[in-house]
């Protein structure tokens, strides 16, 4: 047993009553149908991962439990449409699942649009964030800094966004000069303003 494995044991033995029978339930199809799946916590829930893909998660709430499927062609499966987190909707009982056989097919849809290099679908709906105006205290600054100038002129627009956001949210001029002297410590040593959660 892997230690994430054993991350998703501890997961599904801490969940209600009634979400723990769905959650073993659709643990063991995946791994009867997709022997080579692995799992993972990620965003503190139990995913399925294959192929270094997210293929499909479960999660348990207080009152129903949700599973995902991140690649799928059914854009707004009638089931979402009740509410909830996940592909298929609330889920309170095992009787509230597609079949076994249905949900076969939906692991085999996914590991095969993972294998055709196909995007989950949530990316193609995905709409770009508008830009953030840059305060010019923060401009001025980096431009002073040869080296911060030459990774910030290099940034993607996420980690340039994620700076103007953290400046411009500054409440006093005071608390403001200190993020742009740290902003600037850190764009010169390359970091993004969330370097100390990046993966590395």
């Amino acid at each position: 047993m892997t230690d994430e494995s054993a991350k998703v044991d501890a997961y599904i033995a801490a969940q209600a009553d009634f979400a723990r029978p769905i959650l073993s339930h659709f643990r063991a199809l995946v791994h009867a149908a997709r022997p080579d799946a692995t799992e993972a916590m990620k965003w503190s829930f139990p995913h399925f991962v294959y192929k270094g893909k997210n293929l499909a998660s479960m999660a348990a709430f207080k009152g129903h439990a949700a599973i995902g499927f991140w690649y799928s062609e059914d854009e707004t499966p009638a089931r979402v449409q009740q509410g909830g987190m996940g592909h298929l909707g609330r889920i309170t009982s095992l009787a509230d699942l597609p079949s076994d056989d249905e949900l076969r097919a939906m692991l085999a849809k996914a590991a095969a649009m993972i294998d055709a290099g196909a995007k989950p679908q949530w990316m193609d709906r995905r709409q770009p964030r508008a830009a953030l105006p840059v305060h010019p205290a923060l401009t001025a600054a980096i431009e002073a800094d040869p080296a911060a100038a030459a990774v910030w002129s290099a940034f993607p627009p996420g980690k340039v966004r994620d700076y103007a956001e953290w400046i411009g949210e500054a409440k006093t001029d005071a608390t403001r000069d200190k993020r742009i002297a740290q902003a600037v410590e850190w764009i010169a040593q390359g970091k993004g303003r969330n370097w100390k959660y990046e993966k590395r």
